[in-house]
């Protein structure tokens, strides 16, 4: 599997705009005053106040290991972990999304269509409480199979653990679906490498640099009629300026 190409395969949108190293043209030129915040609105960027989350510090490691062989550094970018993965999850989980503001986690009005209805309560739990519980799990299989903890193991044991993972052949005990688990993380580490950078991934802008996204820019509409050109737009993030 082709990790890097898993990343790629989200922003084929984007991925046509160009980007090069300098910025020529001034989007914001003539752009109203009013339109222009006040520091007091400017947004602020995640993830300021150290971890609330992922507070210890062998379930960062272990995600770490995981995350970057999932986007590993290369010629192309840094690692996930290097772009800030972690961060960007820690304060994800520590928010609305952890905490499962968007599911249903009442009961079922007809109990006894519970498994018919809604699925599987792997995936009725809050993101924050299956990252809690995997990396208990991860831990604890690691140290039964290799008596040592899961970021100390070489990146091909890991890639095997990953694609076993991957195919559901992984047994993580009752209270963790293993190949859920797998897409979750996968799916985490992607958003990190894609938000803007004021969510705590997406460092320096280098997964949207790589794609050839130039960010959270004012205005396009100087650009429209430009097809087929290198615009020379560098990415823009929503964290002000100094």
């Amino acid at each position: 599997m082709n990790r890097r190409e898993a990343l790629f395969s989200l922003s084929g949108i984007v991925a046509s705009l160009a980007v090069a190293p300098q910025l020529r043209a001034k989007e914001l030129h003539n752009v109203p005053l009013e339109t222009q915040l006040s520091t007091d609105h400017l947004p602020q960027p995640a993830w300021q106040d150290g971890y609330q989350v992922l507070t210890n510090p062998l379930d960062r490691l272990n995600l770490a290991a995981i995350f970057d062989r999932l986007i590993p550094a290369d010629d192309l970018g840094p690692s996930a972990s290097e772009a800030g993965a972690i961060e960007f999850l820690d304060n994800q989980l520590a928010g609305d999304y952890g905490s499962g503001a968007a599911l249903y986690l009442q009961a079922p009005l007809h109990p006894e269509n519970e498994a018919a209805l809604m699925g599987s309560p792997q995936f009725l739990t809050p993101p924050k409480a299956r990252y809690l519980t995997g990396l208990a799990a991860l831990e604890k299989w690691a140290q039964q199979q290799h008596q040592a903890s899961l970021h100390t193991l070489s990146a091909e044991q890991i890639d095997t653990f990953l694609t076993a993972m991957e195919d559901g052949k992984i047994d993580l005990g009752k209270d963790v679906n293993s190949q859920a688990l797998f897409e979750l993380m996968l799916q985490n580490a992607r958003e990190s490498y894609l938000a803007d950078p004021i969510y705590g991934g997406n460092k320096n802008m280098v997964g949207w640099k790589m794609i050839g996204f130039p960010g959270a820019r004012y205005d396009y509409r100087p650009y429209i009629e430009r097809r087929n050109e290198n615009l020379a737009l560098i990415p823009v993030s929503l964290i002000p300026n100094d």
